[in-house]
């Protein structure tokens, strides 16, 4: 049995963690750790914590899940590293600094370290396509879009996107002839000639649409994610793959071994 201790298990994520893992055959939630106390509705798996250092010397988990915020979830990878335990980030919007940090602490254990913007298979494959289409098209747009309580704007899976885009094309795409924007920001961020854009509204979970535009046509590659129970097929692989790595490795893509 693979023992995961999950950080930030009183949020919506770190319940359906929680529920993934129970439910697996070949795993078993051995710590659940929050900054609040854990009250009668912590599922009863696994021993409450709020202390991650307590947490982990206690229970000694293989892997280390955290779906917290970027600053809290570095800290708690480093700590993870530190006991040996292998940290597994669904964290977005963690900056290179603290990802080239992850990735020299885990080199220097050589223990295993996954950090991934998004686990739902379908924005990895939007990726991946969108990766491929990049090749072909001069002008693309992204659109992403949440629910009303995410803090970061561009989600860090939107950034993401664009940012594969760019680095497969090799150039930065071609905008439109310069324009006036009659509300600042109308036009939305952008990386490398890729217009990023963002909604927020209640009803929304996570929604990615990548937009390709050429001589009379239109290429839409789009991903929903309609329950956050989407995301939890990827968490599992990631559970597993890092317990065969010995250093950082970001992106899921990377453990699904796509051409």
């Amino acid at each position: 049995m693979i023992s995961v201790a999950i950080a930030g298990a009183q949020g919506r994520m770190g319940g359906e963690v929680i529920r993934a893992v129970t439910a697996a055959s070949d795993m078993e939630v051995v710590a659940q750790v929050d900054v609040k106390p854990l009250g009668p509705g912590w599922q009863g798996v696994g021993r409450p914590f709020t202390d991650l250092h307590e947490a982990l010397e206690d229970t000694k988990p293989q892997v280390l899940v955290d779906f917290t915020i970027a600053d809290a979830a570095f800290e708690n990878a480093l700590t993870a590293l530190e006991f040996g335990v292998r940290p597994v980030i669904g964290t977005t919007g963690m900056r290179p600094d603290q990802l080239q940090r992850i990735g020299d602490k885990a080199s220097e254990q050589r223990t295993g370290a996954f950090v991934a913007p998004n686990f739902a298979l379908g924005v990895v494959l939007t990726m991946h396509f969108a990766r491929i289409a990049s090749r072909y098209f001069d002008s693309a747009e992204v659109i992403e879009l949440h629910h009303d309580q995410k803090i970061d704007a561009p989600s860090g899976t939107g950034v993401w996107i664009a940012q594969n885009m760019a680095n497969a094309r090799g150039k930065p795409f071609r905008m439109n002839v310069p324009e006036k924007e009659t509300l600042p920001g109308g036009r939305g961020a952008e990386y490398e000639g890729v217009r990023v854009h963002s909604v927020r509204l209640p009803g929304l979970v996570a929604h990615h649409e990548v937009l390709f535009g050429g001589e009379g046509q239109i290429l839409t590659i789009r991903h929903d994610s309609m329950d956050r129970n989407s995301f939890m097929p990827g968490v599992l692989i990631a559970i597993h793959e890092v317990l065969g790595l010995d250093r950082l490795v970001v992106g899921l893509d990377n453990l699904l071994h796509l051409q």
